[in-house]
C-alpha cells in the first residue's frame, strides 16, 4: 500500500499561500484517512505515528494546524499539548479522541487546544473544523503582535481610531474583569465575536477556556445536547457520551452566538443554569453545578422578539444584565482608512503578492459608503479588489460597481457593466479569473475568495470543470 504520510521538505507557511497540517495518531488507518480527507481538502499535510516523533518535527517544521489523537502509546496527546505549550508553541491544535471525558477536554482547552472532535466523524466535520482553526491560526498571525509570542487567549486586534470605537473600548475595559453576564448586540458584521473575545482575554478568567457555541447551526434536537452534554443511549444514535459545552468552559466563559436561535424550550433550561448555576446532561439525573461566565450575542431587538412571543422576556433579563451595543461601520466611517489599510495587507498574505494601492477617489467612496453588511463586506470588497488588481492603482469606478446604493440598488453605471448581467454570471466571472490567475491552484483560489474548498469544488462542478482540472478553457 502507498504511504501517503510521506513527509515533506520543511517550509515555512509565511512563504506558501496553503495552509499546513500535521496529523499524529499511531493508528496507521485512522492517520492515513484523515491525511487523505486534509489533502483532498488542499491542505499541504504531513503525518506521523507519535508524540515524540511530532516534537522532532516541529524543531525543524512550522504548521498553521496539528491533529493529534488522545490516546498513543509513549507519550499521550495531552503531554504532547504540554510539551507544545511550555514552548509557546502559537500553531493551532485539534485533539482527536474516542474517550471524551470532562477532565481530558478541559485540561486540553486549558492548555491551548482549540478543539475537540470525537470519533467516530465524517470528513466535512473534520474538514469544517480544520478550516476553522487555520482562520484563527491566520488571524492571529496577522495581527500587530504578530512579530511577538503569542498565546492562544490574545484577541483579535480592534481597529479604529473613531470616538465610537473608543467608547467601545472604554466600555469592554471596565466590564472585562467583572463576572457579570454581558448581552453583545450590534448588526451582522460588525465584530460582535470580536468585543467578546476581547472581553474574556481582559478578564480574570483569561487563563481559562473561551467555549463558543454558534446557535443556528445547530438543530433544535442536537443543540440541549451541544450545551450540556448527554450520556451514551440519551437519544437514538447516542453511542458513546459527549460532553456540552457548558463542562468544556468550566471555570472560563461560553459565548452563545445569536442566542435568539434557541428554542424555547430550551430557554428555560438554559435560564436555570444563569439562575441556579445548575444543570443536567440529557439522558441523566445527576445535577452538575457550573462555574461558567456567560457572554451572548444577537444581531435582532431582543425587545421586540420578546414582545413577540418568541424569547423569553425573564430570559432576556438575566442575559442583558450588561449590555454592550457594537456600532455599525456607518456610524465610525472615520475608521474606513485604517480597516482598508488592514485588510490589504491581509489580502497581501493570501495573494502571496504587495498590497495593491488605492486611488484617493477610492477611499473617498469607501468613507461616504453606508456599508450594510459592516466590516465584513468592507473586508470583502477589499479582498474582491486584491484578487482581481493588475498591478495599477484602483479608482472608485472600478469599485463602484460592487456598492449599493441607499435604497438596495445596484450603484454602477451602465457602462461598467453589461446590462442585464446576473448575479450567477457575475459570480462564475469572478471565480474564474481567481481560479485562473492561480493556475488552478484550488487551496489557493477558495482562500482568495473567502470561501470553502467543497463550496467551491461544487461551483467548479457546476461550471463542467472536472475534478482535477486545473483551467476552465475547456468548459462550456
Amino acid at each position: 500500500m502507498t504511504n501517503t504520510c510521506q513527509l515533506e521538505m520543511p517550509r515555512r507557511n509565511d512563504s506558501d499561500t496553503a495552509s499546513r497540517v500535521l496529523v499524529v495518531d499511531d493508528h496507521a488507518q485512522a492517520r492515513e484517512s484523515m491525511t487523505d480527507i486534509l489533502r483532498e481538502a488542499g491542505y499541504e499535510v504531513d503525518c506521523l505515528s507519535s508524540a515524540i516523533e511530532a516534537l522532532e518535527r516541529l524543531n525543524v517544521a512550522v504548521y498553521d494546524v496539528i491533529v493529534t489523537d488522545l490516546q498513543m502509546p509513549g507519550m499521550s496527546g495531552l503531554d504532547f499539548i504540554h510539551h507544545l505549550q511550555n514552548r509557546h508553541h502559537d500553531t493551532q491544535v485539534i485533539m482527536v479522541t474516542a474517550y471524551a471525558s470532562v477532565e481530558s477536554a478541559v485540561d486540553a482547552m486549558r492548555h491551548g487546544v482549540f478543539d475537540y472532535i470525537e470519533k467516530p466523524f465524517g470528513a466535512d466535520q473534520l474538514e469544517s473544523l480544520v478550516a476553522r482553526a487555520v482562520a484563527h491560526a491566520r488571524a492571529i498571525d496577522e495581527s500587530p503582535q504578530a512579530s511577538a509570542a503569542v498565546d492562544h487567549t490574545t484577541p483579535g486586534v480592534m481597529i479604529g481610531s473613531s470616538a465610537a470605537m473608543k467608547a467601545l473600548r472604554a466600555q469592554i475595559a471596565q466590564v472585562a474583569p467583572t463576572l457579570e453576564t454581558v448581552l453583545i448586540t450590534g448588526e451582522s458584521g460588525t465584530g460582535k465575536e470580536l468585543v467578546a473575545r476581547t472581553l474574556h482575554a481582559a478578564s480574570t478568567r483569561a487563563e481559562q477556556p473561551l467555549v463558543s457555541l454558534n446557535c443556528p447551526v445547530l438543530s433544535a434536537q442536537l443543540m440541549e445536547s451541544e450545551l450540556f452534554g448527554h450520556e451514551r443511549g440519551a437519544f437514538t444514535g447516542a453511542e458513546a457520551p459527549r460532553t456540552g459545552r457548558f463542562e468544556l468552559a468550566e471555570g472560563g466563559t461560553i459565548l452563545l452566538d445569536e442566542v435568539t436561535e434557541i428554542e424555547l424550550a430550551l430557554q428555560a433550561k438554559l435560564l436555570r443554569v444563569l439562575q441556579e448555576r445548575t444543570y443536567e446532561r440529557v439522558g441523566s439525573s445527576r445535577t452538575v453545578s457550573s462555574d461558567v461566565r456567560v457572554l451572548a450575542s444577537t444581531n435582532r431587538d431582543l425587545q421586540q422578539e420578546v414582545d413577540a412571543g418568541n424569547f423569553r422576556a425573564d430570559l432576556y433579563y438575566r442575559l442583558n444584565v450588561v449590555p454592550i451595543s457594537v456600532p455599525p461601520l456607518r456610524a465610525r466611517l472615520s475608521d474606513v482608512p485604517e480597516l482598508v489599510d488592514c485588510f490589504l495587507q491581509r489580502a497581501a498574505r493570501r495573494l502571496d503578492r504587495s498590497p495593491c494601492e488605492l486611488d484617493d477617489s477610492a477611499v473617498e467612496l469607501l468613507c461616504a459608503y453606508h456599508w450594510p453588511g459592516n466590516v465584513r463586506e468592507l473586508e470583502n470588497i477589499v479582498s474582491r479588489a486584491s484578487v482581481l488588481n493588475a498591478g495599477r492603482r484602483v479608482t472608485a469606478d472600478e469599485l463602484r460597481p460592487w456598492l449599493l446604493a441607499p435604497d438596495g440598488t445596484d450603484t454602477k453605471s451602465n457602462d461598467a457593466m453589461p446590462v442585464g448581467l446576473s448575479l450567477h454570471e457575475m459570480e462564475r466571472r469572478l471565480i474564474e479569473s481567481t481560479f485562473e490567475h492561480f493556475d488552478g491552484h484550488r487551496a489557493k483560489t477558495a482562500e482568495a475568495l473567502g470561501i470553502g474548498i467543497r463550496t467551491l469544488s461544487g461551483k467548479l462542478r457546476s461550471y463542467g470543470v472536472a475534478p482535477r482540472a486545473k483551467s476552465m478553457a475547456n468548459t462550456a
